[in-house]
């Protein structure tokens, strides 16, 4: 029974080492074949690095607002009885917009234009007999106070007739029109917008730290998402006095000419600020630099010998850098490049220091410094 024992141990014990070595075997060969193979060749695409001129600049985002803009509405209360105005019209300054039915306003100016009359003739006929002493000077003071009541009164009337017809304050584009004929308009009730709009006004707001570099008459850039492709230009005419004791921002307006109305008020713009004389940067794509706690790093192309074709042999070389500005796609590049150089733009992630590489600049990334979003 031992002796069978012993055998059945002896048997399990070479199978088990006959499996462990083979696991130790196919270890050894797969590490040899890899080994073998050498480290992949990474397929990346690269970019020169040159110098470009950048001019310093403040940007911010603003508002824009029209140099006259009003809601139309009423000062006094009535029953609408004509709108003379058609919405979206471009109107003048004294334009009738509204009439607001003043029959009655209208009979009693005309109650009190004919007391006025017989005021002003009973003063004349007093005036002649005073003149041969025939009443006292008093009764003709008093005539003279009466027709200049009178006079008072007519005009109060005729100014409650007047506020019953709404007109445009100044030369501009009427809007929506917010009321019916027929429609009782309460003291203040919106009718319609007014905006002029030839010139504009951009509002913002930039930290009290760029006051230093801010001027009245300095030169400003706009650029909107309505119109990418084209940029509007005016000149800062106000500084706020006052900085926000709660964000520290001091607000700026700027105004722009507009011409051919395509900066409406409400709309929000980019406003760009020249403060400076150009300088000049070694400028890459945003995807060349790799951001991390410890610093920021690119990829370099360099050569190390020929391969067996008699080609430059190209490996990916890590360096640290100090970045700068930033302008749309676009990094300035302080330290650790220098013009002329390749960096890699896109592969970063499937690279280490000294990984063997291939450039296809088939693809390449976005490199502009204003980008504008395309037509899908």
């Amino acid at each position: 029974m031992i002796k069978r024992m012993l055998i059945m141990l002896i048997m399990v014990g070479i199978v088990l080492g006959g499996i462990f070595g083979f696991i130790s075997f196919k270890g050894r060969m797969i590490k040899q074949f890899m080994s073998s193979q050498g480290v992949p060749v990474q397929t990346v695409s690269s970019i020169t690095a040159n110098y470009l001129e950048w001019l310093p600049k403040l940007e911010a985002v603003g508002s824009l607002q029209a140099v006259q803009g009003a809601s139309m509405s009423a000062e006094v209360a009535g029953i609408v009885e004509k709108i003379h105005f058609k919405q979206g019209d471009n109107v003048k300054v004294g334009t009738p917009l509204l009439q607001l039915r003043a029959y009655d306003d209208i009979a009693k100016l005309e109650s009190l234009k004919a007391t006025a009359q017989l005021t002003r003739v009973t003063y004349n006929r007093d005036l002649a007999q005073f003149s041969v002493n025939a009443i006292s000077k008093q009764v003709l003071d008093i005539d003279k106070a009466n027709l200049d009541i009178a006079i008072a009164n007519i005009a109060q009337q005729q100014a409650l007739v007047d506020k019953k017809l709404i007109r445009a304050p100044f030369t501009g584009r009427l809007g929506i029109r917010l009321v019916d004929v027929g429609q009782y308009l309460a003291v203040g009730t919106a009718i319609t917008t007014l905006q002029a709009l030839d010139t504009v006004f951009v509002d913002f707001y930039l930290p009290q730290q760029a006051l230093k570099s801010l001027a009245i008459g300095q030169q400003v850039t706009l650029n909107t998402d309505v119109y990418p492709a084209q940029t509007f230009s005016g000149s800062i005419t106000v500084i706020n006095p006052k900085v926000d004791i709660n964000t520290r921002n001091v607000q700026i307006r700027a105004t722009l000419n507009n011409p051919d109305h395509q900066l409406l008020p409400g709309m929000y713009a980019t406003v760009n600020i020249a403060t400076g004389l150009a300088q000049r940067y070694i400028t890459l794509p945003r995807t060349t630099i790799t951001f991390n706690a410890f610093g920021s790093t690119i990829y370099r192309v360099d050569t190390d010998g020929q391969d067996v074709a008699g080609k430059p042999k190209l490996i990916a070389k890590q360096s640290f850098v100090t970045t700068g500005d930033t302008r749309g796609d676009q990094i300035a590049v302080l330290t650790g490049v220098k013009e002329g150089e390749t960096i890699v733009t896109t592969g970063q992630i499937k690279l280490r220091n000294g990984s063997p590489v291939i450039v296809d600049n088939t693809i390449q990334p976005s490199n502009d410094a204003t980008p504008q979003p395309k037509d899908q």
